[in-house]
């Protein structure tokens, strides 16, 4: 089972945006069976999986934040969704379920400082340090060519985490959540530009060096 957590301690960033579309992803394009599983009581991820219409492949949500969770052993993907404000035993609970992390970051200075002090701490949990899940850093809702952006540039270079790729600022990810589906879903002349963007991190994704070897 293919397990991969969306991780920031820091709320706004995007995580859901980042879960939900791995979930359209992976069910749409790969036709795997595909579980979400969603930590956070703002429960975004839920009410995506309300909208979405039985057209589109079936993808099983779970609220962790609400119940007790066990994943159906039939299930090929898992997609966690992490909360806001975890504290260090939070994050070293949630990192002891996924195989590989995904850390949104937004090119704002007070979302930098917060990155900063998070990452700080997740390279000290016990399976991160043993380097048994793999970690990688993607910019999200961003305007290239701006001062803030090369600040996000340098900072993430200053990491010794992959930084995968930037994804844009788009009202295209608005339009797919309010319809319950993934960009992936969505015709590709219109969202050709967000695709592109995405291919580095499925690449990454689809690699060993995203994984453990076993």
């Amino acid at each position: 089972m293919r397990s991969i957590l969306v991780l920031n301690a820091k709320g706004g960033c995007g995580k859901s945006t980042i879960a939900t579309n791995l979930a359209s992803y992976f069910a749409w394009e790969e036709e795997k069976s595909v579980a979400l599983v969603d930590f956070d009581p703002q429960a975004s991820s839920m009410e995506w999986l309300q909208a979405r219409s039985e057209e589109w492949p079936e993808i099983r949500g779970y609220a962790a934040y609400r119940d007790n969770v066990r994943i159906p052993s039939n299930v090929d993907v898992v997609i966690y969704d992490a909360p806001a404000r975890v504290s260090t035993s939070e994050i070293s609970a949630l990192v002891r379920r996924a195989e590989t992390v995904i850390i949104p970051v937004l090119p704002s200075p007070i979302d930098i400082r917060a990155a900063a002090h998070f990452i700080r701490d997740l390279l000290t949990v016990g399976k991160v340090s043993r380097e048994q899940t793999k970690l990688a850093i993607i910019a999200n809702r961003v305007r290239e060519n701006t001062l803030i952006y090369q600040s996000l540039q340098s900072f993430v270079k200053t990491l010794k985490i992959p930084f995968i790729t930037t994804l844009r600022d788009t009202q295209n990810y608005i339009h797919a959540e309010e319809r319950g589906i993934g960009i992936f879903e969505m015709a590709p002349s219109r969202v050709w530009q967000d695709l592109e963007q995405w291919e580095p991190l499925i690449k990454w994704l689809r690699s060993k060096r995203s994984r453990i070897s076993r």
